[in-house]
C-alpha cells in the first residue's frame, strides 16, 4: 500500500527507484514467509523461540522502515509509519523495559534519517526535527499503550484461566459428592429391598418351627418362594451394576425379536397375551446381541406385567436417519403422570413383588451401546417403549 501511494504521489517523492522496488518485495516476501511457516506449525512455539522470532521481526521492520527512507532520499517519507510495526511487535511480546527501549531505537532511527538527509541536502531545516520528536512522543504514547493493554488483558486472561480451574475443581467435588450420594441412595434402596425377603424368611421358619402338618409345609412354602424372590432381586441387580463392556457387532434386529417373543411366549400364556412381531429380515443394528436380546426380555416382560388379558404386544422396528427403533407396543391404562418420571429409576416400581431394575437396566445397555430407551407412546390402550440404537453399515465393518 505504502508502495502505491509512493507511486500515485511520484510528483512530490519522485518515482520509486529500482532498488526500493525490490526492498519492498523483499520485506514482503519475508513476512509472507513467516506467516505461512507459522500457519503451518504442528505445536505452538517454546516461549524462547517466539522471543527470538519476535526480536527478529522487530530488527528486520526497522531495517526495512530505515532502508526504505534512506532509498526514498526525501525530507519527508511514507515509510517512518513502518517504525510503528516494531514498537507494537514489542508491545505485543515484551516487558515494559524491552518496550522502551525498542522505542528509543526507533526514535534514534527517526532523528538519525532527518540528520542523514539534511547533512546531503543543506541547509537544515529545523522544523523536521520537530516533526520527528513529534513521531517519536507518538509512537512512545502508542507503544505504552498497546503494553498497558496487552497487560491488562493478559491478567483478565489469568482470572479467567484461573476461575475456569476452580470452577472445574468445584464441578468435580459435586460429581464425587453425587456420586457418594447416589451410593448411598442406592445402598439404602438396597437394604430396604432385601431386609423384606430376608425378614419373611426367617419369620417363616421359625414359624415352621413351632407348625406341623400342611402348615408347617405352607410356612416352608413362603420360605423358598422369598428365597427365590431374593435370588432374582441379587440377578437383577448385578446385572444393573454390571461393568461388561459391549461386544458390539451387526445383529439382526427380526433375529433378536423372534428369540425374545418366543422366550416370553410361556409367560404371556397365561394371560392369553399374543405377540405380533414385525421387523424387515435385512435390517441390522450395532449391538451386542446378548445384551440387547436382554433389554429387550426386561421391556417385553414388563409390557406382558402392563397388559389386560387376551390383549396383544406389537414388536417392530422401523429405521431412518442412521438410526433403528425398535417398539414394545401394549395395550392398557397409560402410564400415569406420577410413575412416568421415575419408570427408569432402578427400584421404583408398582408392582406388588418387583424389584424395580427391569427397566433401568434396558435402559442402561441400550446407552451403553450408544442408544437409549424412551416412552414414545403413553395414551390410552397405546403404550409404547423405543429402544434407539445406530444402523449397520459398511464403515461399521
Amino acid at each position: 500500500m505504502l508502495l502505491s501511494l509512493h507511486f500515485y504521489f511520484a510528483s512530490f517523492w519522485g518515482r520509486p527507484p529500482l532498488l526500493l522496488v525490490v526492498a519492498v518485495g523483499i520485506g514482503f516476501l519475508l513476512k509472507s514467509a513467516e506467516w505461512l511457516w507459522l500457519q503451518r506449525l504442528s505445536k505452538p512455539l517454546t516461549p524462547a523461540a517466539l522471543t527470538a522470532l519476535t526480536w527478529a521481526s522487530v530488527a528486520l521492520n526497522l531495517t526495512l522502515a530505515s532502508v526504505l527512507a534512506l532509498l526514498t532520499d526525501k525530507e519527508d517519507t511514507p515509510y517512518f509509519v513502518l517504525l510503528a510495526l516494531p514498537v507494537l511487535e514489542a508491545a505485543l511480546r515484551f516487558e515494559l523495559l524491552a518496550v522502551l527501549g525498542v522505542i528509543a531505537v526507533v526514535d534514534v532511527s527517526l532523528f538519525w534519517q532527518v540528520w542523514w538527509f539534511y547533512s546531503r541536502h543543506p541547509p537544515t531545516d529545523v522544523g523536521e526535527y520537530f516533526e520527528a520528536g513529534t513521531a517519536s512522543l507518538l509512537f512512545a504514547i502508542v507503544g505504552v499503550l498497546v503494553w498497558l493493554l496487552v497487560v491488562d488483558l493478559r491478567q483478565k486472561e489469568l482470572r479467567l484461566a484461573n476461575n475456569v480451574l476452580e470452577l472445574e475443581r468445584t464441578r468435580e467435588q459435586l460429581l464425587r459428592e453425587e456420586r457418594l450420594a447416589a451410593m448411598g441412595r442406592l445402598s439404602s434402596a438396597i437394604a430396604h429391598e432385601l431386609r423384606n425377603p430376608v425378614a419373611m424368611i426367617a419369620s417363616s421358619i421359625a414359624t415352621a418351627k413351632q407348625l406341623s402338618g400342611e402348615e408347617r409345609e405352607e410356612m416352608f412354602g413362603i420360605a423358598a418362594d422369598e428365597a427365590n424372590r431374593l435370588s432374582q432381586l441379587t440377578t437383577d441387580f448385578l446385572d444393573y451394576a454390571s461393568t461388561r463392556p459391549s461386544q458390539l457387532a451387526e445383529t439382526s434386529v427380526a433375529d433378536s425379536l423372534a428369540y425374545v417373543a418366543d422366550a416370553s411366549r410361556a409367560h404371556a400364556s397365561k394371560k392369553g397375551i399374543r405377540f405380533e412381531v414385525a421387523a424387515p429380515e435385512d435390517l441390522m443394528v450395532r449391538a451386542d446381541p446378548g445384551q440387547l436380546q436382554q433389554a429387550l426380555m426386561n421391556v417385553v416382560l414388563n409390557a406382558v406385567d402392563a397388559s389386560p388379558a387376551g390383549s396383544a404386544i406389537i414388536l417392530r422396528s422401523h429405521n431412518g436417519n442412521q438410526k433403528v427403533c425398535i417398539d414394545v407396543e401394549n395395550a392398557g391404562p397409560p402410564i400415569p403422570e406420577g410413575v412416568l418420571s421415575r419408570i427408569f429409576e432402578p427400584f421404583f416400581t408398582t408392582k406388588p413383588r418387583g424389584t424395580g431394575l427391569g427397566l433401568a437396566i434396558a435402559r442402561n445397555i441400550a446407552r451403553a451401546q450408544g442408544g437409549d430407551l424412551v416412552i414414545a407412546a403413553n395414551s390410552p390402550d397405546r403404550v409404547c417403549f423405543s429402544l434407539i440404537l445406530s444402523a449397520w453399515n459398511d464403515k461399521h465393518e
